[in-house]
């Protein structure tokens, strides 16, 4: 198991560094690049981004540049489809780099656990910081609905007091599962 993510890693770091070339020349970045199996089809999927947001002509140039290069370099022992996209509004912030070029806009985030001072693994705020190991958003909690009472009062694992106002949360980046951009619809 441990091979096979390294390859990955190893196409996906490979595979952006062919790739930032031929997006700069084409007026866009590299977002994100991702070698995924999918049932038993590989793909590699390449996020291109700009300033003003990235077009189907912007997708077109990149894909068939990159296409060639590919080719031309033929270092991907599997078959796999190549994709080129836009990372999308409610885009994940997979990379150091997009956390803190997301600072100052509102978050999602699910937790691997309940966060214990909220009671929530849930999580929605306005990223505020990012220090490489902790993610800072200020948090302002949903309208609290009317708590459930069971026989015995408080579930199991429910924290016994919760932040009912809002506030700074100081949040270890190894316990969040994903953080993305919140979108709005």
């Amino acid at each position: 198991m441990a091979g096979k993510k390294s390859e990955r890693a190893r196409i996906e770091a490979w595979a952006e560094t062919l790739a930032e070339p031929i997006a700069k020349a084409c007026g866009v970045y590299i977002y994100d690049v991702e070698y995924v199996k999918e049932n038993t089809d590989y793909y590699l999927n390449i996020y291109i981004d700009k300033e003003d947001g990235v077009t189907i002509d912007d997708c077109e140039n990149v894909s068939r540049a990159m296409s060639d290069a590919l080719d031309k370099e033929d270092r991907i022992s599997d078959p796999y489809t190549l994709v080129v996209s836009s990372p999308g509004l409610g885009r994940t912030l997979t990379k150091d780099r997009h956390i803190t070029n997301s600072i100052g806009e509102k978050v999602e985030i699910s937790l691997f656990k309940p966060l214990p001072e909220v009671g929530d693994k849930q999580l929605e705020g306005i990223l505020a910081d990012f220090d490489g190991e902790n993610v800072t958003i200020e948090w302002t909690p949903a309208p609290a609905a009317k708590p459930k009472k069971g026989k015995k009062g408080k579930k199991a694992g429910e924290a016994s007091e919760v932040l009912t106002e809002p506030a700074s949360l100081v949040i270890p980046r190894k316990d969040i599962a994903v953080i993305r951009l919140y979108l709005d619809l």
